[in-house]
């Protein structure tokens, strides 16, 4: 048995290292996040890994050959199996787990699929390992098996971990959307990390990141309020502006701005809305989601939380 100690952000460092375990004769068996690095706040500043993970390695004795389009059911299975397993040994008021956590969970659940099987679509890993990589000043590598997989990992666990009260609204949620609620859910428990926020844009799949965020230090990075969005870019200038969840973040604000009379936010979002009675009852639950956030001692978001609530009140009650 073989007992790796690993800590990267990086999937193409990620699929480097499982390459090498593959070549090595190994796989992956077990792995467990531990917390290695001092807490937000501590001396340290920057986009730092505070996680290391352990991974249990074992020989590998099974010639197993596999196809992409079979390993990747595998690895969303383990995944989750894995997200399951930590939510469940979780502590709700004090949590154990922190998201970039899950993400490194991710890598390791991904790995002890990969490193089981022998080849990857008819290639072992000599080819994977000794292939030509473009060189020069904005050459780009074609992404590997290994990073394809590890990849798709992440997008697997970004689109599990499920803010809790949002799980009836999250299918139809955009990945923009997606990406402003998990980052905001990530935000109410203490994170400042640029580079955690980063890692959700990434899983997400979603490259415009900083219109979301308001302070661009690494260390002190957060994600924007309703009133801090206010007009900006309202329908225009990127995938998340015209979203709906876009447009009630608009209606919050304007409810907040109109001494919390809610008619103004609702007649905004009937008008601009073409769905707003198919969108109701999902928005209402944004809403709620919104105004029950725990934000400590931020008051940031104390306006805007009531917003919320007196918003999504009247979409409760609107009749026509």
């Amino acid at each position: 048995m073989q007992l790796v100690m690993f800590t990267h952000q990086n999937p193409a460092v990620w699929a480097d290292l499982g390459m090498i375990l593959w070549a090595a004769g190994l796989r992956v068996t077990a792995a467990w996040t531990v917390a290695t690095e001092t807490p937000v706040g501590g001396i340290k500043k920057g986009n730092y890994v505070q996680g290391t993970v352990l991974l249990v390695m074992r020989k590998r004795v099974e010639e197993k050959h596999g196809f992409l389009d079979e390993v990747y059911p595998e690895v969303e299975d383990e995944v989750k199996r894995q997200i399951d397993s930590m939510r469940a040994l979780d502590d709700g008021a004090e949590p154990n787990f922190g998201d970039t956590d899950y993400q490194l969970a991710a890598y390791a659940a991904a790995l002890r699929v990969l490193t089981g099987y022998q080849t990857l679509d008819g290639q072992d890993v000599s080819h994977e390992l000794f292939r030509a990589k473009p060189t020069g000043r904005g050459a780009v590598a074609e992404k590997s098996r290994f990073e394809r997989v590890i990849d798709r990992g992440i997008q697997i666990a970004c689109d599990y971990l499920i803010p809790r009260g949002l799980e009836a609204a999250w299918p139809s949620l955009s990945a923009d959307e997606r990406l402003y609620l998990r980052a905001l859910d990530v935000e109410s428990r203490g994170e400042r990390r640029q580079g955690v926020f980063q890692e959700l844009a990434r899983g997400f799949g979603v490259r415009e990141l900083m219109p979301l965020l308001q302070g661009g230090r690494a260390n002190q990075s957060r994600v924007r309020t309703p009133s801090e969005f206010g007009r900006r870019d309202l329908g225009g200038g990127g995938a998340f502006a015209s979203t709906p969840l876009r447009h009630l973040l608009f209606a919050v604000h304007a409810t907040v701005a109109d001494e919390g009379k809610p008619e103004v936010g609702r007649n905004y979002l009937k008008e601009l809305l073409p769905d707003y009675w198919g969108d109701r009852t999902r928005l209402t639950a944004i809403l709620d989601w919104l105004a029950s956030l725990a934000h400590g001692d931020d008051d940031r978001w104390t306006a805007d939380a009531e917003g919320a609530r007196l918003l999504a009140g009247r979409l409760r009650t609107d009749h026509g």
